[in-house]
């Protein structure tokens, strides 16, 4: 898909899906991936008496398992996502979800992902990994094309009647404006679908999780550049004024970030 396709596809409709994006390789490690990381989820909602409506996700996938880190720091579609915020963007959140029949979450459930209309500034911006084929059948995300230039929430037979599935192949990925009203389709199959959801936004927007924190700031040097930007390690708060009161280079917020 050329840029011009992409900005056309963005301002209409919201959202386009980029056809065989990732390895089939990378695809099937991060299939395996995401049933280890969500027992690892899971265990911790249950422990903190958060159980309902999670079922089937997971967060905040990175530090879970290689693969995760592999496809940040390789992402076939950034191009299209430094487009979309024409310059730098970091790592906003990075979740998951295994979709199975019979299984249900807040997913389901008609939403945006940024809780303030943003209108035409682009602050934030969903991804969807498809690691199974998206169908019809097994529940493929429901898009309602056009919704990101209206602030109202749709009403549910509005939304029935004119929305449409993001069908594609394993190793697609979906790319949404996050103002574009959306829900999980439910799995009427006996097939898993199996997805990721990283997102995007402007470096100066607030992580859902510290990355850089939970990471480590001591391993900010063992990361390529790219890494360090996309995690968000040029975009931290000080929180001391020997971290504020530093030379440009060594400053937690860098230049250049918006």
């Amino acid at each position: 898909m050329n840029i011009a396709e992409f900005d056309s596809k963005m301002s209409e409709c919201g959202w386009v899906i980029v056809n065989d994006a990732v390895s089939p390789s990378l695809v099937s490690r991060m299939r395996d991936d995401i049933e280890i990381a969500y027992l690892r989820c899971r265990a911790i909602q249950i422990k903190n008496n958060i159980p309902e409506n999670n079922d089937y996700t997971v967060h905040h996938l990175v530090g879970h398992e290689e693969s995760f880190f592999e496809y940040l720091e390789t992402c076939p579609v950034s191009q299209y996502i430094e487009r979309y915020f024409k310059g730098p963007y970091i790592l906003n959140s990075f979740g998951g979800a295994i979709n199975t029949a019979g299984s249900a979450s807040y997913a389901h459930n008609i939403h945006r992902d940024i809780r303030s209309y943003s209108e035409n500034l682009p602050l934030v911006l969903n991804t969807l990994v498809m690691l199974d084929d998206f169908t019809e059948e097994n529940g493929a995300t429901w898009l309602l094309s056009g919704s990101h230039k209206h602030e109202e929430k749709p009403g549910q037979d509005y939304f029935d009647a004119h929305s449409e599935q993001a069908l594609g192949k394993a190793g697609s990925v979906l790319i949404f404006n996050s103002n574009v009203w959306h829900a999980g389709g439910h799995n009427r199959s006996q097939d898993v679908r199996r997805s990721l959801t990283p997102m995007y936004s402007k470096p100066f927007m607030k992580q859902q999780l510290d990355y850089p924190r939970a990471i480590g700031y001591s391993k900010a040097d063992s990361l390529s550049s790219n890494m360090r930007q996309i995690l968000g390690y040029n975009s931290r708060t000080p929180m001391c004024l020997d971290e504020w009161y530093q030379p440009p280079e060594d400053r937690m917020y860098k230049r250049g970030q918006g």
